[in-house]
């Protein structure tokens, strides 16, 4: 292996790849001087020194400064979404130190912002900063399926070429359009290569899986090994060679490749994945080739390579294996958790003879399931033959007889559509048993690729006995909670309030069975006693709501006199609250309900909406439901169609009563919700669990991606004092006024406090295990 790559070992190729294209940093080894760099900082110098300097361990260029600033604008060069690994080799030097290190980490952009810099920074002001190079590469997939051409492939001493077929149509590729053959191999390590500089992760376990043969050509060669192999050079280590896996490739069949690499050297200059092996005068083709980081859990489901072994029917259906037809791909949330991934198989189960909504195939995953864990549900599922409406498809864990939702879709159309939603166990069960269900008696669906997987949380660290408060003193982000008639003499509920809420919103008070008991009957004065104490104290308010509940009395009444009562009910609350609310959900939950619809017929919601905005102009009306991340299409497609009525909707409510959230679900939800330009508020938030430690990381899955989104507006919580809650085990200030764990964070793995804040102003306190106690104030401004 040692003389396998003599092509690419000289100084010339490697300054060649020191500006990698996976690597969106300019000049990153100052090979070009300061040419796109530029010194951040008043006074201080920076300047390029040479491997002759007396500077240690130098290596070829080197930057020195105190910290130094991308000059160019690499906005262009990265993307919302991709996850980008970064590895800058740096130094210090001082009077009594000389150390060089590694500095890496990963990050991912939720959206675009106006302009983005790298910098590095840190040492004190009487240390230098010495940078040798920078990478910051995507860690997505580069055209693992020739999906675009030979972009991002090379061949590695001899030609390569695209093929949609081959030997008269009898080679055909397995996924995607097109192969890739080599041609003219006179080495046996020539072959077939991509550079994945920055793709691979230093000292994590990658999987490599790659489906290849070899042509029938002219010879009498029927069979070779084809191996996969990596080649790495790092800077003051020198090349190193890493087989990766082999195979025995024949002239009849694709077989598939698969092995695992791992990367002791940190922050490698260039990383190189080839395919080598057979004589010279024996090409290889190669189908697709994946690198991906190692399965984070066991799957189960398994998949269905042994027709329905593992699975059953629930009731008297029918399972039947059909051996292809399904998506090759992961569905969008989990494939954003899990990474790139080889193609999937396209089987799925066709379940058939339904008499009951409940039957569908299931298996049992008891000794799978371990209590606290948050686990992801995924699938592809698809409705067959027999539908003559819109179905719901629901995948359910019964779990000691108790039901847990574990994701639905509702699907009109005969395609593939993704299911996805999480859980998460109390006890170890004694039985636990998925199963899917849901359409129509009689209609048949589809199911493929059924995962369920633990979502892996860093651990965190310990600074025992250290204690970090940290303390907001104003808040210029819109952070709320719901309050109640009966907090108004409250002492600590009020204070506790005034203290950590700009925003409030009535729990009941303004809902119309509250404020009209009795057809006639008016009542605002519990709702103007709360106008009146928060409105005094610059609270700000939103109105919950227009219309939710129907109250008995309205259900009794004819169409007529309804559209009376309806009309009485605009004119009463928003003659009455005119100017005190900002915002006004409208028409609550209508995606879950649907009575004054299905009696007034469907134009009964816009005239709704654009009543409300005539009497009272000043509030924006939203929209507001709950579990938007199990049926964002159906939102969007609700609130599209009260647009195209001329329904001016103002804004998007989610409520967020989640139960083991999990951030890239919420993250992927925002995003489709954003496409429609609206702004969003979460309305509702509050996470269940008795385990207080989990409801505080609960809790900050929701909190964290909510405010990181942009499109994201304001927060409120619903509720935050015990017995003061709508759901059991979901607050996070005791009866005694004593917050809990669930409303406390914790130090990480490398004894830091990270906490993401709101904008506006903050004190931090650290008190040690010795008492002493250290201070400080700063300011979170918006960028």
């Amino acid at each position: 292996m040692g003389n396998s790559s003599t092509n690419i070992k000289s100084k010339a190729t490697l300054k060649e790849y020191s500006s990698s294209s996976t690597n969106i940093i300019m000049y990153p080894d100052f090979s070009q001087g300061l040419h796109m760099w530029q010194p951040n900082c008043n006074g201080c110098h920076a300047f390029v020194v040479s491997s002759e300097s007396d500077y240690p361990e130098a290596f070829e260029f080197m930057l020195s400064c105190r910290f130094a600033v991308v000059k160019n604008n690499i906005t262009n060069r990265v993307s919302a979404g991709s996850t980008y690994y970064v590895c800058a080799w740096v130094g210090i030097l001082s009077a009594y130190h000389r150390v060089a290190a590694h500095v890496e980490g990963t990050f991912v952009l939720s959206t675009v912002p106006h302009r983005v810099k790298f910098y590095l920074e840190g040492p004190s002001p009487e240390i230098d900063l010495l940078i040798r190079s920078v990478l910051v590469s995507s860690l997505k997939d580069d055209n693992p399926w020739f999906d675009d051409g030979l972009n991002n492939w090379s061949g590695r001493g001899c030609k390569i070429v695209l093929h949609e077929s081959m030997e008269d149509g009898k080679v055909l590729p397995i996924f995607g359009k097109s192969f890739v053959a080599t041609e003219n191999r006179t080495k046996n390590y020539y072959g077939i290569q991509q550079e994945i500089t920055g793709r691979v992760q230093p000292k994590l376990a990658h999987k490599v899986v790659a489906i290849v043969r070899i042509p029938s050509g002219n010879s009498n060669i029927c069979s070779a090994n084809v191996k996969a192999t990596l080649w790495d050079y790092t800077a003051g280590i020198g090349e190193q060679y890493i087989r990766i896996a082999s195979a025995q490739a024949t002239i009849h069949d694709w077989v598939q490749l698969e092995g695992t690499i791992i990367l002791i050297n940190s922050c490698p200059k260039m990383v190189i994945i080839y395919l080598e092996g057979p004589d010279p005068g024996t090409d290889i083709l190669l189908d697709n080739l994946v690198v991906k980081l190692a399965p984070k859990s066991l799957q189960s489901p398994p998949n269905l390579s042994d027709d329905t072994d593992g699975w059953f029917p629930k009731g008297n259906c029918t399972l039947t294996v059909v051996g292809n037809g399904s998506p090759r791909v992961l569905p969008s949330m989990v494939r954003d958790y899990l990474g790139p991934h080889e193609p999937l198989s396209g089987r799925y189960i066709l379940v058939t003879n339904r008499t009951q909504t409940r039957m569908g195939p299931s298996q049992m995953i008891t000794h799978k399931l371990k209590p606290y864990l948050t686990y992801q549900v995924s699938a592809w599922v698809r409705i067959g033959n027999g539908a003559i409406r819109s179905q719901n498809i629901n995948v359910v864990l019964d779990v000691d007889v108790q039901p847990i939702n574990g994701g639905q879709v509702d699907i009109n159309d005969s395609k593939w559509h993704e299911i996805s939603g999480s859980f998460r166990i109390e006890n170890q069960p004694t039985k636990a048993m998925v199963y899917v269900q849901g359409p129509d008696i009689g209609v048949d669906f589809m199911v493929s690729e059924l995962q369920i997987f633990a979502f892996a949380k860093s651990d965190p660290g310990s600074l025992a006995g250290t204690f970090v408060k940290i303390k907001q003193t104003q808040n210029s982000f819109p952070f709320g909670t719901c309050v109640y008639r009966s907090n108004l003499t409250h002492k600590e509920f009020l204070d506790f309030f005034s203290k950590n809420f700009n925003w409030a919103v009535f729990e009941n008070e303004l809902k119309w069975y509250w404020t009209e008991p009795e057809q006639g009957s008016f009542s605002y004065k519990d709702a103007e006693d709360l106008m009146n104490l928060y409105t005094t104290h610059n609270i700000q308010l939103r109105g919950n709501c227009i219309f939710s509940e129907v109250q008995s009395w309205v259900r009794s009444l004819s169409n007529d006199d309804m559209k009376s009562a309806i009309q009485n009910r605009l004119t009463s609350l928003l003659t009455q609250c005119k100017g005190k609310f900002k915002y006004y959900d409208v028409s609550n939950e209508m995606l879950h309900g649907s009575f004054y619809q299905d009696r007034l017929g469907k134009d009964i919601r816009a005239k709704i909406f654009k009543t409300a905005n005539k009497i009272d102009p000043s509030a924006t009306l939203f929209v507001n439901d709950f579990n938007i991340e199990k049926c964002c299409e159906k939102y969007i497609e609700q609130i599209l169609d009260l647009q195209e009525r001329g329904d001016p909707v103002g804004g998007i409510g989610i409520q967020g009563h989640m139960d083991s959230p999990i951030g890239h679900i919420v993250s992927s939800t925002l995003n489709k919700l954003g496409t429609l330009g609206l702004p969003i508020w979460f309305t509702e938030i509050d996470v269940s669990l008795n385990n207080e430690y989990v409801r505080a990381d609960d809790l900050e899955v929701m909190l964290r991606e909510a405010f990181a989104h942009p499109t994201v507006d304001g927060i409120m919580l619903w509720g935050f004092w015990e017995l003061f809650m709508s759901r059991d085990n979901a607050h996070l200030v005791n009866a005694e006024g004593d917050v809990n764990e669930a409303a406390q964070g914790h130090v990480n793995k490398q004894d830091e406090f990270e906490f993401r804040g709101f904008h506006g102003s903050y004190e931090v306190e650290i008190v040690t295990l010795s008492k002493k106690k250290l201070g400080k104030t700063f300011v979170g401004d918006q960028g």
